[in-house]
């Protein structure tokens, strides 16, 4: 196995055991990078030199008895929405492109805490708006499986680099689907956390409204659910710079192993290979010793209307005239698209909003009592084919309604990977949903390593 391989446990088993150093591991990601990376744009920001002084930090110290960090030399991956020290936070904007940072945003704080390397920074669509990855400053970035579906978005830099073994974790964030529909795409695994759970703030930037207060997350993409403990943990310490945060214990107290199934919430037009993946996922966790029962889900598309509308009233008023500034085709050609769908909200439609988000969550907590995990689509149809949001984007929004849904509720849910299949463009990875209870990423992550062992290996892939 070359060393670009590796997962992010075994990288921090082998050089905690000596087998191998954290600089030749920084060194073989580096070198894959140089030969992947022009294929899929994935890194548009590196600083190899950066990454090799913290590489022989951690060698240091283990020469030196020192105790390391749970990630010690596990090379990682940044989102280039968040701040990072000395790197700009472009959010795949030109107009942001010397917006260099002078503090790590919490999340990155506490990756460089546990010992991880950062080799690098990863594309987003302009505002971090899209299911797909593009923009006017950085280009183009593709799924390292097959060039003709998309990354995902807006973290479809994170996962592509993951999927083509330029790092073992991939930093993303999620408001409307943007950790788990890349791992989606790009054959991984993704969580997106609890609100709360992932401490971040951008000192670079204002304070963002309610809406993404509420909705947005940070967490990882990786090879293994293994990975996504890991370093989902080593994500999760405390910054009193998030009041947000919140310090619950990873593991929570026993739950019974019931599983629900929702193969076409509310009457979603679910794809027959997304049914497969979903009921082969269901079959794995009952292989397992899981009950699963095939259920009615609680609400999506009331919740998926209102945090549209609370991030269209978010963006109409802190980024109107960023839009206009930046002038990127995709990003405008999606902001309108939205408007003709989802109409500005006034003060009251918002007010009302938030009420809302009350009542729909006491509906899941219920509902998620009872079934402690909810296996459902992560999107009606297979991977999509790339740039599909410029020509159709009512059949987008609509696959794409358990991703917009759920963040209202400031739920956690993730994409476990569960096979291949051929779909509209060729050769697509699958995989299936699951959400579960506030802070009970333990169970989700239970349920996912089940699906996993009974689910082909995740491997590193070659972009042809």
């Amino acid at each position: 196995m070359n060393l670009y391989e590796l997962t992010a446990t075994q990288t921090a088993d082998k050089i905690k055991a000596g087998e191998v150093t954290a600089k030749e591991v920084t060194q073989a990601v580096l070198a894959r990078m140089d030969a992947v990376n022009p294929a899929i744009n994935a890194v548009v920001a590196r600083n190899d030199a950066e990454a090799l002084q913290a590489a022989d930090a951690v060698d240091a110290a283990r020469a030196a008895g020192t105790p390391l960090g749970p990630m010690a030399g596990v090379p990682v991956t940044i989102k280039e929405n968040v701040d990072q020290t000395g790197f700009a936070t472009t959010n795949g904007l030109r107009i942001q492109k010397d917006l260099i940072a002078a503090a790590d945003n919490p999340v990155v704080a506490s990756l460089r805490r546990a010992g991880a390397v950062i080799v690098g920074r990863t594309n987003t669509p302009a505002f971090s708006l899209r299911w797909f990855t593009r923009n006017s400053l950085h280009g183009h970035t593709k799924n390292p499986h097959n060039s003709g579906i998309t990354p995902g978005g807006s973290s479809g830099g994170a996962a592509s680099a993951t999927a083509a073994g330029i790092g073992a974790m991939g930093h993303g964030t999620d408001i409307g689907g943007s950790i788990r529909y890349p791992a989606y795409a790009c054959g991984l695994q993704g969580i997106r956390p609890t609100l709360g759970r992932v401490a971040a703030r951008n000192a670079s930037a204002p304070d963002r409204h309610i809406g993404a207060q509420l909705m947005a997350v940070s967490g990882p993409h990786a090879r293994s659910v293994a990975d996504l403990r890991l370093t989902l943990t080593a994500m999760a310490t405390p910054d009193l710079q998030d009041p947000w945060h919140a310090p619950v214990p990873m593991n929570g107290p026993a739950y019974p192993r019931r599983a629900a199934l929702c193969v076409s919430p509310e009457g979603l037009n679910t794809h027959p290979l997304v049914e497969q993946s979903l009921r082969e996922a269901a079959a794995r966790l009952a292989d397992a010793g899981w009950e699963v029962v095939e259920v009615e889900s609680p609400p999506f598309r009331e919740p998926a209307r209102l945090q549209a509308k609370l991030w269209l009233a978010e963006m109409e008023r802190g980024a109107k005239a960023a839009f206009a500034q930046e002038a990127d085709p995709d990003a405008l050609h999606v902001l309108a698209e939205m408007h003709k769908i989802t109409p500005l909200p006034d003060l009251n439609e918002v007010l009302d909003a938030l009420q809302s988000r009350l009542v729909f969550l006491r509906e899941w907590q219920m509902f998620l009592a009872d079934y402690p995990v909810l296996i459902c689509p992560i999107s009606a149809e297979p991977p999509f084919p790339d740039l599909l949001d410029l020509t159709d984007f009512p059949r987008v929004l609509e696959a794409q309604l358990t991703q917009v849904g759920l963040p209202l509720m400031g739920l956690p849910g993730m994409s476990v990977f569960t096979g291949f299949g051929t779909g509209e463009a060729g050769h697509t990875p699958l995989g299936a949903q699951l959400i579960s209870a506030r802070y009970r990423e333990d169970i989700m992550l239970d349920a996912a390593e089940a699906i996993e062992q009974r689910s082909p290996q995740i491997k590193v892939v070659t972009p042809a």
